[in-house]
């Protein structure tokens, strides 16, 4: 079977570490919105926690870097005075370099990308949702700041009065990522915040027309009416969504066909807009539960 993920940060590299064990033809298409450049390298936030977690080298108590990491390299900047607002390990800036040299050499991002989840041993596809720069911009009222800014300088703490992606216009899906999606047997929407995570893969020209033609479910990353982990509520409301898994299948109704809910939702089986809701035991505390979750997925699909 051939499976199509399509993945942010967090709560769907942990599913990752299930469907891995159980697909055999796996393809990873990732958010590229938050990638920024500091200290001179290029940071991809979210691809790295997919290739991380393929790897089962992730720190899986943060979800994002490597396991048992150090920070000696940041830690003699901020001596320095350079001021690296995000902290970055040495094993994983070990990843920055290996990425930004290649760029520098004239590999595209998805060569880049492949030659390092080749080099982590990782058998899955993982595909960047486009080549051109994106970036998530973060609307406040002390001014505009790159999503890296609000949610790790700022600590996500600054009021949201909107957001929108810089230079998306331009962004159109890669060959690779076409055929992906036209071979596929079906699409998974990981529990990755909806707005940030997975919108931009959407709005990338290519994508959406693509997933029309397929079966697409969205596991919810909303419980009741509040996100498992990181800003999601926030940014949900902001951009006129309910908090809640139905807001969920609002951001999607375009082109799915079911929406996996927790069981705490289970009021909401049943059809919602011509959408198929069902419930399952959603949140995933270790591997075990990201594999029982996995073959819920496979099963629908």
């Amino acid at each position: 079977m051939k499976i199509v993920v399509l993945s942010g940060g967090t709560g769907t590299p942990k599913l990752l570490q299930g469907l891995k064990e159980l697909v055999d033809d796996l393809t990873v298409i990732v958010n590229t919105a938050e990638d920024i450049w500091i200290s001179g390298n290029k940071i991809c936030p979210d691809i790295d926690s997919v290739i991380y977690a393929l790897a089962e080298i992730i720190d899986d108590e943060k979800w994002w870097g490597v396991k048992g990491d150090t920070f000696k390299t940041h830690e003699q900047l901020k001596r320095l005075g350079f001021d690296e607002f995000m902290m970055i390990g040495d094993l994983d800036r070990a990843t920055h370099i290996f990425r930004s040299e290649l760029l520098r050499q004239g590999y595209t991002l998805t060569e880049a990308t492949k030659k390092l989840k080749n080099a982590f041993g990782v058998k899955a596809e993982v595909l960047p949702m486009c080549e051109e720069e994106v970036a998530t911009i973060i609307v406040t009222p002390q001014g505009e700041m790159h999503f890296q800014e609000f949610w790790v300088k700022h600590k996500g703490k600054p009021e949201v009065l909107d957001i929108y992606f810089k230079g998306i216009e331009n962004a159109k899906a890669t060959y690779d990522v076409i055929e992906a999606l036209e071979e596929c047997d079906g699409v998974i929407i990981g529990p990755s915040n909806p707005i940030t995570s997975i919108i931009p893969i959407l709005l990338v020209r290519g994508v959406k027309e693509r997933l029309k033609q397929k079966k697409v479910i969205a596991v919810s990353p909303i419980v009741g009416n509040r996100p498992v982990s990181g800003p999601a509520g926030k940014f949900m409301r902001v951009k006129g969504y309910d908090v809640s898994p139905l807001g969920v299948a609002d951001v999607y109704a375009d082109f799915l066909d079911v929406l996996v809910v927790d069981n705490s939702d289970v009021n909401l089986v049943g059809n919602y807009k011509g959408i198929e809701v069902v419930a399952t035991d959603t949140i995933m505390k270790d591997k075990e539960d990201a594999k029982r979750l996995s073959e819920f997925l496979i099963e629908l699909l």
